[in-house]
């Protein structure tokens, strides 16, 4: 069966955009972000129309490196106010290739790099960062971090402003300066991984490319003497445990959840990579929020069935991730871990103390995990308003489907309990 156009579009695009950005951005330089995001739109606009009349090229990502290219070139030869860029950018007409993946590699890591300065505030660089070289979209951004679009267009906006006006120049980069962006940088890669593993937009349950980029820019890190070390190693070894279920998450409908999960279908390759890399972050003193969730993820994998889980030790590490990185989202995984160790009734007691401006808004998870607990205990009623308002917040068509397969089976059991 033949792949859509504009899904190998949307494939190969998501997959360079990042590297498209951050090569031409070393050519015009940060300021110009602006341009490049432009002309890298055009390559995507282009490819839409090419690809659909010509077919898919022999090599997709030169093809969209060089009209990305031309297009820059384009752009300077019309616009006197970058005169002082044609000469700096005069690619060769004989320029048919991508740059080597080494140079690209630095490029984009330095680039990342350049987003996370610190003249800007840590949620503009984040959001910079997403945007500029993950290609993400404003809505992505706003599902990851649990804020507003109208907020993230402000933080992308004044962060390239603030970049202009100090001249930023990425190929400054010291390594000094990795040290003190490191915590950003890896927050940028761990919401991008986020992002493909729960994917909030589009048909896919999970969007692989994004994943495996993640993992792609975590394995730099973790390979680069200034930017490896324990709290870089756990984060690795986190993205891998949860990469290695794609198969297991993707079978069939789509086994979002654990215990449904042919535990077969997990990747062991990837396994042992994740246990390598997490063996690795034990060294030293430090202890990160990466460290616990991959310590979560690791007591997952050690159980054979569902059943042998080690509730327990999770509710234990959900404690201490609580205590070093307070979030509603973790109180309400805790709240899970709870309804399996010690029943549905406690986990739903201990979400209904969390008062509601402290919980997530317009996040679909909270009422869709309360509706399914209520569910558990018999109080239909409440768990069909809360699966309902879940159904209507969830964007993901997989997730969506199984909180209504929940809703249909509440809506049943009110129906014969009236009839009773």
């Amino acid at each position: 069966m033949s792949v859509p156009t504009h899904a190998l579009v949307e494939h190969f695009f998501r997959h360079e955009y990042g590297r498209l950005v951050a090569n031409l951005t070393r050519a015009v330089g940060v300021a110009r972000l602006e341009l490049v995001e432009d002309v890298v739109q055009v390559a995507l606009l282009r490819a839409l129309q090419s690809w659909s009349h010509r077919g898919v090229p022999d090599d997709p990502a030169g093809w969209l490196y060089r009209v990305a290219r031309n297009a820059a070139t384009d752009a300077i030869r019309r616009d006197h106010r970058w005169a002082d860029l044609r000469e700096k950018i005069a690619f060769s007409e004989n320029e048919t290739q991508l740059p080597s993946e080494d140079i690209i590699a630095d490029d984009q890591l330095r680039l990342l790099f350049a987003c996370c300065h610190p003249a800007l505030p840590m949620e503009s660089q984040i959001a910079l960062a997403l945007k500029t070289l993950c290609g993400f979209s404003t809505a992505e951004i706003a599902n990851g971090l649990l804020t507003t679009q109208a907020n993230i267009e402000k933080r992308v906006t004044r962060a390239k402003e603030k970049l202009r006006e100090i001249e930023f120049d990425p190929s400054s980069v010291t390594t000094n300066d990795l040290a003190t962006r490191l915590e950003a940088v890896r927050t940028v890669v761990y919401l991008l991984f986020n992002e493909g593993y729960h994917a909030s937009h589009g048909d896919t349950l999970i969007r692989r490319d994004v994943c495996e980029e993640a993992i792609r820019l975590g394995r730099l890190l973790a390979s680069h003497d200034s930017t490896a070390g324990p709290i870089t190693f756990a984060l690795l070894a986190l993205m891998l445990f949860h990469a290695a279920r794609f198969e297991a998450r993707i079978e069939g409908a789509g086994q979002l959840l654990l215990d449904e999960q042919d535990r077969t279908r997990w990747n062991t390759n990837q396994l042992a990579e994740g246990f390598h890399w997490f063996s690795h972050s034990a060294s030293g003193e430090v202890l990160s929020r990466y460290h616990i969730e991959a310590g979560i993820a690791s007591k997952h994998i050690a159980a054979s069935t569902f059943g042998d889980t080690d509730w327990k030790q999770i509710v234990q590490l959900y404690d201490l991730l609580i205590q070093l990185a307070p979030s509603p989202i973790h109180a309400l995984n805790r709240a899970v871990a709870v309804s399996q160790l010690d029943g549905p009734a406690a986990a739903l007691a201990e979400l209904e103390r969390i008062s509601p401006e402290n919980r997530p808004a317009n996040y679909y998870l909270w009422p869709a995990v309360v509706g399914e607990l209520a569910r558990r205990v018999g109080d239909w009623p409440k768990a069909r308003e809360q699966l309902t308002i879940a159904s209507q917040l969830a964007t993901a068509p997989a997730e969506r489907e199984l909180i209504l397969r929940r809703l249909r089976a509440c809506e049943s059991a009110i129906s014969h309990a009236r009839i009773s």
